[in-house]
Order: structure tokens, then sequence, then C-alpha cells
């Protein structure tokens, strides 16, 4: 494994009627949501360190305490990025912002944990246990 202090991720998209407020029903107008802003913010981080996990290995976020600081209207294109800030252990801390066309919309840290696929799956099936 080598995830390591410094990693950097990003993922972008563009406003549209599926990735609003009144699309993720958190809100009435039709900007960009804030659900879809933490995606985003989880996709430029899970995807920075995916590539350098071990085979049968993924992340899965555990915490995220962000703000969401500026509206984007529909067809505006937006973006995040992380960037790995701690590692301890398993647990990993990233530093976690997003951007419009206009400027900075969104900031925050994101914390996720390294985890064995089939391990992790297995755990969770027995939920579906009597």
């Amino acid at each position: 494994m080598s995830v390591t202090v410094g990693l950097k991720g990003r993922a972008e998209t563009r406003v549209n009627e599926h990735n609003t407020a009144q699309a993720a029903c958190s809100g009435a107008l039709p900007v960009f949501g804030t659900p879809f802003l933490c995606a985003l913010m989880e996709e430029a981080a899970w995807t920075s360190i995916a590539p350098h996990l071990e085979p049968g290995q993924s992340t899965v976020g555990t915490k995220l305490d962000i703000s969401h600081d500026s509206a984007t209207p529909m067809g505006m294109k937006v973006w995040a990025e992380s960037e790995l800030v701690e590692v301890d252990g398993k647990r990993l801390v990233l530093k976690v912002s997003a951007y419009d066309e206009k400027g900075p919309i969104g900031q925050g840290s994101h914390e996720r944990f390294i985890v064995t696929d089939e391990r992790f799956l297995a755990k969770t099936a027995r939920k579906l246990e009597g």
C-alpha cells in the first residue's frame, strides 16, 4: 500500500436538472444541491486514493464536515479538489474544496477508512440475517 500524505484528487460536473437542490429534495431552488456537492467532494477523494491501494481494498467515507458557501446556477461547471493531509493506519483525512467558474463554493474535511472489500461486504450482509 502506498497511500501517502499529499495525494490530490479532482472531480467535476456541470449543474443540470439532475443535481440541483430540487432534484435532491434538499431545497426548492434550481441551484447545485449540497448533497451533490458532498458527493463530488467524496468522488475527488476516493478516486485519488483508489489507485494506491492493494487489490481487494477500497475506502469508505465515514465523516464529512463541509460548508456550502456559494450557490451555483444550472449550466455552470463545478469541480471538487481533495488533498490527503493525514494517514493514521487505515484512517485517512482529506482537505476538500469546491469551485465553480466564478470561484470557491465550499470547503471542509473528509475522513475515509481503508477496508478489505470482501470482509467489509460480509460484515454488511450480516445485517440481513434474521
